[in-house]
């Protein structure tokens, strides 16, 4: 059976459309959610606005939006006023270009979703956009008003359909510079980088991602089960880091004592117990076009 379209519309590409529906390719699973209860009574709490000036409540009715443009000075705008910004919906995702794939900078992709027929009558025109998609080596980039908001998409192929990303504006992203600017270039070579090489041939192998567990989750899980089972809580102990000296002897213990190009090398005690995951290096953005 398949899940509840988030969205349907339709995709058009020059006089060609079909009618499409979007589905959730990423949803919330068991997240585990609290409320603000009150430690005495158990009560849940309830928010409660207050003026800043006068500390006192203010009703519902009086509540209105505003936007700063000084301190204490704003321009209060109405629900009606904002609701008159919201640019009109015509349901329709237009292609207005198709771009290699990785021209699209990699900061600029947000939440995914799956783009797919909404029903059989527009699935030929919608197979026959997607083959072409496909046939040029590209990904679709198209506009559209999802979620009260303008929005840009990139569509991607994917199996009998689309991913569809919608992608971050350009005053939304951050330039990389502002992280990486500080960072000393470094030559690294010799022993140093085979034994870094080395490390990360033993560790080769395919993401599979229902290996990963969410740990937060299971231990905040187990400890609510505890605590209703009146379980005393008592925090574990901090462990204990070592501090590395000495770089290079760092890598030939976590190498398991073993030169870079040798096939079996021993494993030491500290290369069994390092099961830690290089963070992955991001190359340059590039902008889309």
């Amino acid at each position: 059976m398949a899940s509840r379209a988030t969205w349907k519309g339709t995709l058009k590409l020059g006089f060609l459309s079909c009618p499409v529906a979007l589905y959730t390719a990423v949803g919330e699973g068991d997240e585990i959610h609290f409320n603000m209860v009150n430690r005495r009574s158990g009560h849940r709490l309830r928010r409660l606005f207050v003026d800043s000036g006068t500390g006192k409540p203010v009703e519902r009715d009086h509540q209105v939006k505003g936007y700063e443009v000084d301190t204490d000075r704003y321009v209060v705008l109405t629900e009606e006023e904002i609701e008159a910004a919201i640019p009109d919906s015509t349901k329709t995702i237009e292609i207005e270009a198709f771009v290699p794939r990785d021209q699209v900078d990699r900061v600029a992709i947000d939440r995914p979703y799956y783009l797919a027929p909404a029903d059989a009558v527009g699935a030929e025109a919608f197979a026959v956009i997607r083959a072409a998609c496909e046939k040029a080596g590209a990904v679709g980039i198209g506009r559209t008003v999802l979620f009260r908001r303008d929005r840009v998409v990139m569509l991607c192929p994917e199996g009998p359909g689309f991913l569809a990303n919608l992608l971050h504006f350009e005053y939304e992203m951050r330039d990389e510079a502002q992280a990486f600017d500080d960072i000393p270039t470094i030559k690294i070579a010799g022993e140093m980088l085979d034994l870094a090489k080395h490390i990360i041939g033993q560790k080769k192998g395919k993401f599979e991602p229902d290996k990963f567990e969410d740990r937060y989750e299971t231990a905040l899980l187990e400890l609510i089960r505890a605590k209703q089972r009146g379980e005393t809580i008592k925090p574990p102990p901090a462990p204990k880091r070592g501090q590395v000296i000495d770089l290079l002897a760092a890598l030939r213990e976590s190498a398991g004592g073993a030169k870079a190009g040798r096939k079996t090398p021993a494993k030491s005690k500290t290369a069994a117990k390092s099961k830690r995951k290089a963070p992955a290096a991001r190359t340059s953005r590039r902008k889309a076009s």
